[in-house]
Order: structure tokens, then C-alpha cells, then sequence
């Protein structure tokens, strides 16, 4: 474990422009379930019932997402930054961080003290909430006050119309601006680090595999094997937050 972790400090220390790309793994150590791990989010609900045409057509399927994302949301709320967020954070403060593109929606990053504008949310956030219909956005803590007065499915106060979190759900289109910034740093940067995602949820997957096929050294800090760990330059399966911030030197 030495040796991978020295040869992982000298390639953070030799690079410029680091893509950090991170997963559930790393919110996970800040306490809050992975949608699919023991005991996660699916052992209780049914992810079938969360497709996006499921929720626009039904109002019963909108009142079991309600019910789910009140109780993920409060979970998240009082989660905070762990060693790996903030050792993300201080390769900024070093000027080495191109940018940070993360599945997560939990707002942990930006709490960490890493740059909004640094942060590409591929997967949205769970921070605020939109009318599918006039756009309108609403603080997510106001729609959680709603939802703890036992309204089962809150609705747009400007035009009647569906809200919902600003997440990608299942059978969601991808938010292309952001997939396209992501995908062009990915080509831009000459590190790409690997943080805590198992790889095998795509679109997004395919950000570090493109930084891979234009030429850039990959890390790949997960617990677990992942289908790039072939043409990673370094893996190292175990915590994230016990082996990152000793892995960027801090």
C-alpha cells in the first residue's frame, strides 16, 4: 500500500491540470446510503416506480418519490464534508485542480469549500427544486417544510404545474451542457483521479474513459473493482478518505 500510495503522490505532484471525477463512495463515508448498496435506498423502494415518464404521468408514483426524496433529503442535510472533500479543496488551493465532475447530489463538495465553478453536478443536485412546467425554482428547505406538513406532493405555487428535484431520474436526458464541459476537460486534463465511483452508470462513466482514450494518466480510488481499473495507471481499492489526502501529499 506504500508504494501505491508514493506512486500516487508523484503523479498528483508532477500534474497541472487534475480532472477529479467522484462517486457514492465518497458520500457514503460521510454517512449517507448509496442508492444500491445493503441497506441503501432500492431495498426499500421499488427504482422502477422513479422513471421520469412514471413521474410525469403519475400522481402516485410522484407521491412515493416525494415520500423517498424527503427522507434521503434529510439524511444529506445533515451529512458533512469528509478528509477526501476537503483534500479535493486544497489541491485547488495549490492551483491544481482543472475541474471536479461529480455523481453526487449532495452538495457536499461545494460545503468542502471547492469552487461552484469548478464543480460540474453531472447528476444535478437535491438542493433545489424546479417547475417542470415555467421553469420557476424553489429553495428545496422551503418544499421540505411543505412536505413535513403531510402535503403529499407539493406543486408549483406560481403555475400549478409538476416539481421536482433538480436530479437526473432514471429514463432522464443528460444535461448535455454539462456533459460536453465535462467531456472537453476530460480531453483537457493531464491527470484524471477517480474517486469513490464504481463506473458503471453511464453517460457519466464515460467522462474518465474518454480522459483515458486522449491520453491521461487515470487513479482509481474505489473499495471495489471497476471496468476501468484495466486502463487505470494506478488503482488502489480502499477508502477514499483514508487514502486520498496521503495520496495528494497533505
Amino acid at each position: 500500500m506504500n508504494e501505491l500510495i508514493a506512486r500516487g503522490s508523484a503523479m498528483i505532484a508532477d500534474a497541472r491540470k487534475i480532472l477529479v471525477f467522484t462517486g457514492a463512495g465518497l458520500s457514503t463515508e460521510s454517512g449517507i446510503p448509496d442508492f444500491r448498496s445493503p441497506g441503501g435506498i432500492w431495498q426499500k423502494y421499488d427504482p422502477s416506480e422513479f422513471y421520469f415518464d412514471r413521474f410525469l404521468s403519475s400522481e402516485a408514483s410522484r407521491e412515493k418519490y416525494w415520500r423517498m426524496s424527503y427522507e434521503y433529503y434529510e439524511t444529506m442535510k445533515s451529512a458533512q464534508p469528509n478528509r477526501a472533500h476537503l483534500a479535493i479543496t486544497a489541491l485547488e488551493e495549490k492551483g491544481k485542480l482543472l475541474a471536479l465532475v461529480t455523481q453526487n447530489i449532495d452538495n457536499l463538495h461545494q460545503r468542502a469549500g471547492t469552487s461552484p465553478e469548478k464543480i460540474i453536478e453531472i447528476h444535478g443536485t437535491a438542493f433545489s427544486v424546479s417547475c417542470l412546467k415555467c421553469g420557476e425554482k424553489f429553495d428545496r428547505d422551503k418544499i421540505q417544510l411543505i412536505l413535513a406538513r403531510r402535503v403529499k406532493v407539493p406543486y408549483c405555487t406560481r403555475c400549478g404545474g409538476i416539481l421536482k428535484p433538480d436530479t437526473i431520474s432514471f429514463g432522464q436526458a443528460m444535461p448535455q451542457d454539462k456533459m460536453k464541459r465535462a467531456l472537453d476537460l476530460a480531453g483537457e486534463c493531464d491527470l484524471c483521479v477517480v474517486m469513490g465511483s464504481s463506473l458503471v452508470v453511464y453517460p457519466a462513466a464515460s467522462i474518465p474513459a474518454y480522459a483515458a482514450d486522449e491520453g491521461a494518466p487515470i487513479i482509481i480510488i474505489n473499495r471495489e473493482p471497476t471496468p476501468l481499473d484495466n486502463r487505470a495507471t494506478l488503482v488502489i481499492h480502499d477508502s477514499v478518505t483514508r487514502v486520498f489526502d496521503v495520496v495528494a501529499g497533505l
